[in-house]
């Protein structure tokens, strides 16, 4: 594509409005460096430097939308403690609507912590419980969204397998996406079985798609349009899952983007150096959402979002693409 097109695409982007549901999470990063090893047991001592915190989950995604348009809310759950009140200060910061937020005493926010030094992460601490939305939640949840659904664009489901997005909560609120004839787009995760029917697209990396399709696991081939794996695995899920678009990630490989009644379409890598992978799942389906809804192709979608995650694996932490980098990084690959 074009950067003359890409930015055709991206001026349709700031009048968008789109809500993110799913499992919310801060994400925490101490910076150091390590200069011994304990003489306790034999790790590294991590000398701190600094600390930096940022949405992440589902709050990411919302994250990397609030780069191009002005109204991005979430939908999910965080505690009545410090850190879902960093979170939701954060996203308030970042103009992003919380208030569909579910503020619950008896959990505990979901909360990462990666110790990086010297560019290297050192060790990950997960803080989190598994826990499915209420029955009157996942009631509020559907019935709060229909107020707003008129205004939306679209929906992005989110999950990361916290248990938010439990079967009936996905049944009754991509059930009223539907109705509104809205773009409805889901990021699975292994570790739940949800029905993502008729979904305008669903997200999965090789892994989760040879899983979802029932599949042995097998690793990556070269060129991917000759892995009979991916190929039979994105052709099932399309009938199985009836979504109109499979958008499947393949690391280094790049993506492969199934779409019914056409021949599956390889985007080849624009990743030049890879610092973190953190998150770069998030900016695809983010961006690859926001440029449907801008009336991109889903060949063009799917180059957008191939960038975007490019961009983002070249910085730390939990990073988003700005508009200028992701125009930068098309102009480039024009150039080469």
């Amino acid at each position: 594509m074009k950067p003359d097109r890409l930015r055709e695409i991206l001026a349709r982007a700031p009048g968008k409005r789109i809500a993110v549901i799913g499992d919310l999470m801060l994400d925490e990063f101490v910076w150091g460096k390590v200069g011994r090893i304990s003489p306790e047991a034999p790790v590294p001592v991590v000398e701190v430097t600094g600390e930096s915190f940022y949405p992440g989950g589902a709050a990411n995604v919302a994250r990397n939308l609030r780069e191009f348009i002005g109204n991005v809310s979430v939908i999910g759950t965080v505690g009545a403690d410090a850190g879902g009140k960093q979170l939701l200060d954060l996203l308030r910061e970042q103009k992003i609507e919380t208030d569909l937020v579910f503020e619950d005493p008896t959990f505990r926010t979901i909360m990462k912590t990666r110790i990086v030094a010297r560019h290297q992460q050192v060790v990950r601490v997960d803080r989190e419980q598994y826990r499915e939305p209420t029955a009157a939640q996942v009631a509020k949840t559907s019935a709060d969204l229909r107020k707003v659904l008129g205004k939306l664009d679209a929906v992005i489901f989110e999950d990361y397998g916290k248990g938010f997005l439990s079967s009936e909560l996905v049944r009754q609120v991509s059930a009223e996406v539907r109705f509104a004839g809205k773009i409805a787009t889901a990021d699975p995760n292994p570790r739940q079985s949800l029905a993502w029917e008729n979904f305008t697209a669903v997200k999965p990396n090789r892994s989760e798609a040879i899983a979802a399709a029932g599949l042995p696991p097998t690793d990556p081939v070269e060129p991917p349009s000759e892995d009979a794996p991916l190929l039979a695995a994105g052709e099932k899920l399309l009938k199985q899952w009836e979504t109109q678009l499979l958008l499947i990630t393949l690391g280094e490989q790049g993506m492969m983007l199934f779409e019914r009644g056409k021949r599956p379409h390889h985007i080849p890598t624009k990743a030049r150096q890879v610092f973190d992978v953190s998150g770069a799942g998030d900016t695809a389906i983010a961006l690859f959402t926001l440029a449907l809804s801008c009336d991109a192709t889903p060949v063009e979608a799917a180059e957008i979002a191939n960038h975007a995650s490019a961009v983002v694996v070249a910085k730390l932490g939990t990073a988003t693409v700005t508009p200028n980098e992701l125009c930068a990084s098309f102009e480039d690959d024009n150039a080469a």
